[in-house]
């Protein structure tokens, strides 16, 4: 692609991307999404919402997802600060069905991250005042939304935080053998 790097995660469909960054005294430039560039890439998706969270170190904001008909990609990067950016594919008869991945994204590399549809999505935030950007396929749809417990021992994500600050939504939900996913690898995502 000449101007976007993509790092496999070993999850079919999630992947990071790097883009290409142009640094002079000035400061910086780079593409953060270019629809030509971005199909060919495989993601194919129309984006019809931008979101930005703010949160200080130790948030931890997942893991969520919405459920079909209104089931949400997102591109997700770093404006200002830090986070640890988490996905959990939750594609039924997926060969990685409740595994994870995990990345680094920062206002130092840049990175981006794709969760396709059918993964739950979460970040533990590194720094104070971290800005953090999510493009979304999909608007929100309160009545579609679903979470798994952000610290369900099945999935086993290590946060590095053992309190962190969490919404009261993401302190009581739902555990992953507790869960029936919505979505079928190959079908509705």
């Amino acid at each position: 692609m000449g101007t976007l790097k993509i790092i496999e995660t070993g999850i079919e469909g999630l992947f990071v991307i790097e883009p290409k960054v142009f640094s002079d005294a000035r400061g910086h430039f780079f593409e953060s999404y270019n629809k030509e560039k971005f199909f060919a890439l495989g993601i194919r998706y129309e984006f019809v919402q931008d979101n930005q969270s703010l949160s200080n170190a130790g948030v931890v904001r997942g893991l969520h997802f919405q459920r079909p008909p209104h089931a949400q990609g997102k591109l997700v990067r770093v404006v200002k600060g830090a986070v640890l950016d988490v996905a959990v594919d939750i594609r039924k008869g997926s060969p990685t069905y409740g595994k994870f991945f995990a990345h680094e994204l920062t206002e130092e590399n840049f990175n981006l991250m794709w969760i396709p549809p059918g993964f739950a999505h979460g970040f533990k935030t590194l720094r104070d005042n971290t800005l953090f950007q999510y493009k979304c396929t999909d608007t929100y749809h309160p009545e579609t939304e679903g979470a798994i417990r952000w610290n369900d021992p099945d999935i086993g994500i290590d946060w590095g935080i053992e309190n962190p600050i969490l919404s009261a939504k993401d302190q009581t939900a739902p555990f992953f053998k507790d869960f029936d996913s919505p979505f079928i690898y190959g079908e509705n995502c």
